[in-house]
């Protein structure tokens, strides 16, 4: 006979969540498995990611070629990342083992210039769940540096197998080269 059984136990934010069985269980310990997590954040969680902005950053050092010219300030390109950052944290006490969260859209503006040497914050904002089946989550992110606001962005990301995606990349690529043969 299979008896349901719910567990009812609190994550930081206390709220309760429930872990119907199969069968009864004496205590967690012996499950095969971990405890169950709420499935989203809280609306409105927030986590931040940091950065003092070095050489690197600037816009200036993702020219290819000679005739490439950007100037010596922060690139948008490093704050879409720092921001992405951010996001992912937010979702990191979500993700199962072998799972990552990932960039799905980013809606970006990019509203003032951050000298070398500054630090920059990226705040990430969870607004909530979008997409087919609510399987994305969606933020609100911005950046600033010492003198205010930098930039703003919506963005997007999802929980996936970590393995699956590297595989899937590889299998795209080879099937792509393939073709072109």
């Amino acid at each position: 006979m299979n008896v349901t059984r719910t567990w009812n136990t609190h994550h930081i934010n206390h709220q309760p969540y429930h872990l119907h069985l199969g069968k009864h269980h004496s205590s967690t310990s012996d499950l095969p498995f971990h405890m169950a997590t709420p499935s989203a954040p809280e609306h409105n969680k927030t986590e931040t990611a940091s950065l003092t902005v070095s050489c690197t950053d600037l816009a200036s050092s993702l020219a290819l070629s000679l005739v490439d010219s950007f100037p010596a300030v922060f690139a948008t390109a490093r704050m879409v990342a720092l921001m992405e950052i951010a996001s992912a944290r937010v979702l990191t006490p979500f993700l199962q083992p072998g799972q990552l969260s990932v960039g799905v859209s980013v809606d970006v503006t990019h509203s003032a210039p951050t000298p070398i040497g500054s630090k920059v914050d990226a705040e990430a904002k969870y607004l909530g769940r979008t997409g087919k089946g609510d399987k994305l989550f969606e933020f609100e992110v911005v950046a600033r540096d010492e003198g205010g606001e930098i930039g703003r962005a919506r963005h997007v990301r999802a929980i996936v197998d970590s393995k699956r995606l590297e595989d899937g990349a590889a299998k795209r690529v080879v099937k792509k080269e393939v073709a072109e043969l």
